[in-house]
């Protein structure tokens, strides 16, 4: 099963892999394998947040491209550590967007130690992920989200993380994707990754609300997820139905050899 991904957000701009942050640039979509099951893969990404992941068929380079970039409407020329931190967050995207993902880790970690913000964190997650090391992201994302609760694009992400962690937790996958819906009620690819997450979990008639949502939006891929969606409901229903018709004719044959 695939999400909706188009490249993981950081904070500069948008696209649809791995979101990344207003203050960088970074892609958010990626096909997602777990040790049991492939999981959907999870699209992120647009102005402000940067991190994507690589859908089925997309070059790596095409799928990263959202990331933050470094200017905040708190930024201040008065404070020389928040400008130095945001020229290493601006020096990190650049390394990024060259493809030198643990250049630009180096930076993002700098910034974050000159003073820590939510683009910076944001954005140091999208390389932790990228180099496989989910747990670290995951930390990156919840502190980020911890300075900037309202990040749809944050909350996306750490679904990305805890559906491709070696340990699964679709669980938080869920609920971090109902915060983002909630926060970008009309963002197709958040409706998206929500309905594969339901839908991989079994919650079928969620999922296909969810996918109906995001092809109204402009997902086109989700039509051909309705249907399928739609046909595991039929057959669940036959498959009940049945099992009913089973079981009162059961009865009534007891009964009959009973008188």
């Amino acid at each position: 099963m695939s999400f909706a991904t188009t490249r993981p957000r950081a904070l500069s701009r948008p696209s649809f892999p791995l979101r990344t942050n207003v203050l960088s640039r970074t892609p958010r979509s990626i096909l997602l394998h777990t040790a049991s099951h492939a999981a959907p893969a999870i699209a992120t990404s647009r102005l402000g947040y940067a991190f994507r992941r690589k859908c089925a068929g997309e070059s790596w380079n095409h799928a990263f491209k959202r990331w933050a970039t470094s200017t905040t409407p708190h930024s201040t020329a008065s404070d020389p550590a928040e400008v130095q931190a945001m020229q290493c967050l601006e020096q990190g995207t650049q390394k990024l967007e060259e493809g030198d993902i643990q250049g630009a880790k180096e930076l993002y970690e700098r910034s974050v130690e000159i003073k820590r913000n939510a683009s910076s964190l944001f954005n140091l997650g999208v390389t932790h992920y990228h180099l496989k090391d989910f747990d670290k992201a995951i930390a990156a994302w919840k502190e980020s989200i911890t300075l900037q609760p309202a990040s749809a694009d944050a909350h996306t992400n750490l679904a990305s993380a805890y559906i491709i962690s070696p340990v699964a937790r679709p669980d938080l996958a869920l609920h971090h994707l109902h915060i983002a819906a909630s926060l970008s009620p009309e963002d197709p690819e958040i409706a998206f990754n929500l309905a594969a997450v339901l839908e991989a979990t079994g919650q079928l008639e969620e999922a296909l609300k969810q996918y109906k949502r995001s092809n109204e939006y402009g997902v086109e891929r989700a039509a051909m997820h309705i249907r399928n969606v739609s046909a595991k409901i039929l057959g669940k229903s036959i498959e009940i139905a049945e099992n009913t018709d089973n079981t009162e004719n059961t009865d009534t044959s007891a009964k009959k050899s009973d008188s």
